[in-house]
């Protein structure tokens, strides 16, 4: 890996110029255009080679990836094909040190990698379908480019709250971005969602500036492991930025139906008070829980003022953390986390990987 990693652009490149060429029949699971999915395949490589040796994470994460996959029309004869042009391309760039020891590593760890995927694919073939449709039924815009989307499914769609799934739009076939569901699963079926539209973000603005109630959108299985643990009675510590107030609020909500009175402190972060677009709904849930705290953190100048509020407030460590929000803050917040003393097996947010997968 470290062989391909400087030259990893080249790499994926001849990888997808060798499948199309050599199995053209499967340019038609891809986007028109493939940027974006030329990144998201060497960063899922590089996150399976990087947990090779911790099974039970590994194992996870490609479950998710092979189940996520249903929903592009992946079927279980389409992988030894894929691995035969992933091989070809390896040997290619990193021909130093490749040799019939390397390659047959390789063979062995790609056999047991797509096993995997194909394996929790079939399984969940008998529970699920592969995608969900969705006919939007309201869309509010709650700033010049946040909208609050509800979507109802066209059968039971079943999550946790706190979790998050891919959707596509009909203005940008086969191309999915990951959004937290903003609220806990509600009786009548409908899941509602926080989108920010960003700047060259097709997804998001299609969602944010064109869709309108009516237009159905296409949802892929639910995923992500920030969800709340019902087995334990320890506070939550939430910290969320921008748009990642969207899962915390749907804890929040899970929390309440539980009817569990433990601690929940909301630390809700942005960078003007413009941009904290739910406070309303969130002080309306302070006001209706006594055991609900949140707390406001407008950080002007990005001077991370939320740690330093975190920090006041406290002591954290019978709490459990949730974080949330764009990339640079989860980490930041999880530093933060760990520097006032939560130890990292009580911090919970999404894989960072399918965040960065997930802008636009």
């Amino acid at each position: 890996m470290s062989e391909v990693a400087p030259v990893a652009d080249k790499v994926t490149s001849y990888f997808y110029a060798l499948l199309f060429v050599r199995h053209p029949d499967l340019r038609s699971l891809f986007p028109a255009a493939m940027d974006t999915q030329r990144d998201r395949l060497l960063k899922a490589l590089l996150t399976a080679a990087e947990h090779i040796d911790n099974t039970p994470v590994l194992v996870d994460y490609l479950q998710n990836l092979g189940r996520g996959h249903r929903k592009y029309g992946t079927r279980a004869e389409h992988y030894p094909a894929v691995g035969e042009c992933l091989i070809g391309a390896l040997s290619k760039y990193a021909s130093s040190v490749w040799d019939g020891e390397t390659e047959a590593a390789w063979v062995r760890a790609y056999t047991t990698i797509s096993q995997v995927m194909i394996d929790a694919a079939a399984a969940d073939e008998l529970r699920a379908p592969a995608w969900w449709y969705a006919e939007v039924v309201s869309h509010e815009l709650r700033t010049s480019d946040v909208a609050v989307l509800t979507v109802r499914p066209d059968q039971p769609y079943p999550f946790l709250a706190g979790q998050y799934t891919s959707l596509e739009t009909p203005w940008w076939p086969r191309i999915w971005r990951h959004y937290s569901f903003a609220s806990a699963p509600r009786s009548d079926g409908l899941l509602t969602f926080h989108v920010k539209a960003v700047p060259a973000g097709w997804v998001s603005n299609a969602l944010v500036h064109r869709a309108r109630p009516g237009d159905i959108i296409r949802l892929g299985p639910p995923a992500g492991s920030m969800t709340v643990d019902h087995t334990t009675d320890s506070g939550l510590l939430c910290v969320g930025g921008g748009t990642g107030i969207a899962p915390i609020k749907a804890m929040v909500e899970d929390v309440a139906e539980h009817g569990e009175r433990r601690p929940v402190e909301v630390f809700y972060g942005a960078r003007s008070n413009h941009d904290l677009y739910d406070i309303d709904t969130m002080l309306r849930l302070q006001q209706a829980h006594p055991w609900l705290e949140v707390r406001p953190v407008v950080d002007r100048h990005g001077l991370l003022q939320l740690p330093d509020a975190i920090r006041e407030y406290g002591p954290w460590n019978e709490y459990d953390a949730y974080v949330s929000g764009p990339p640079g803050m989860i980490r930041s917040g999880v530093d933060a986390l760990r520097d006032i003393g939560i130890p990292s097996d009580r911090i919970r947010h999404d894989s960072v990987e399918e965040l960065v997968a997930a802008e636009g």
